[in-house]
């Protein structure tokens, strides 16, 4: 008998369903009518907080044409005080395309990792981050945290190398207010794919530094 995945449980883990009503939905939980992926992902505990994060996280979109619709790919995005972004980049992602989100940075903790994996967080290693990008997951790469700096972080450089046979869409997250506030909406813009202007080997690491290089200028251009 071959093991179950998400769509014997009519769900998928790429894309984003509509939240059950409360009833059926406890029934399910309580039945243990769910997945939970390989990576620790439970994609109907997303659907079902997703009405609750987008009417607290309240997000402005543009270039959303530039976000694959399928297939795996890398969304490369600045990140302030690190805490808000990823809920605010998962938001724009799944108004963009319909698309769920994984974001590097599940922290090696039992319990806090545990629940972060449960709603889409994958660990920061390259296994991680290659095997999502592998079985055509979204995978959101913030870059380090500037804090109360205006500009681009420095790229995970031991990540980039992961990402080199994949789309990479630079992406800018911008508070609506000052220190990460939602006095405003938050923006995100989509950029173009990058690229590198000469030829390449993807699996040469020195192509992972030039990638990195190119998606921080990338980056900061949004933020200009």
């Amino acid at each position: 008998m071959s093991p179950l995945t998400s769509r014997d449980f009519g769900l998928d883990t790429d894309y984003a369903s509509a939240p059950e009503p409360i009833a059926p939905a406890l029934r399910r939980r309580i039945g243990g009518r769910y997945p939970v992926d390989p990576f620790g992902f439970d994609p109907h505990l997303c659907d079902l907080l997703f009405p609750v994060v987008s009417g607290i996280v309240r997000v402005d979109v543009s270039g959303s044409e530039h976000v694959p619709t399928d297939g795996g790919a890398v969304i490369v995005a600045n990140r302030g005080f690190g805490i808000a972004e990823p809920a605010v980049l998962a938001v724009a992602v799944r108004r963009a395309t319909g698309r769920r989100l994984r974001v590097v940075g599940a922290p090696a903790v039992p319990m806090a990792g545990g629940a972060l994996r449960r709603l889409g967080a994958i660990a920061s290693s390259y296994e991680d981050v290659s095997a999502a990008l592998r079985v055509g997951h979204l995978v959101a790469m913030p870059l380090a945290p500037t804090w109360l700096r205006t500009g681009a972080g420095t790229p995970p450089l031991a990540l980039m190398q992961a990402t080199t046979h994949t789309p990479v869409v630079p992406a800018a997250v911008i508070p609506g207010g000052p220190f990460g506030t939602a006095f405003r909406p938050w923006r995100v813009r989509f950029g173009d794919l990058v690229r590198l202007d000469e030829p390449y080997a993807p699996d040469d690491p020195l192509t992972a530094a030039r990638f990195a290089e190119a998606v921080r200028e990338a980056v900061s251009g949004l933020l200009a």
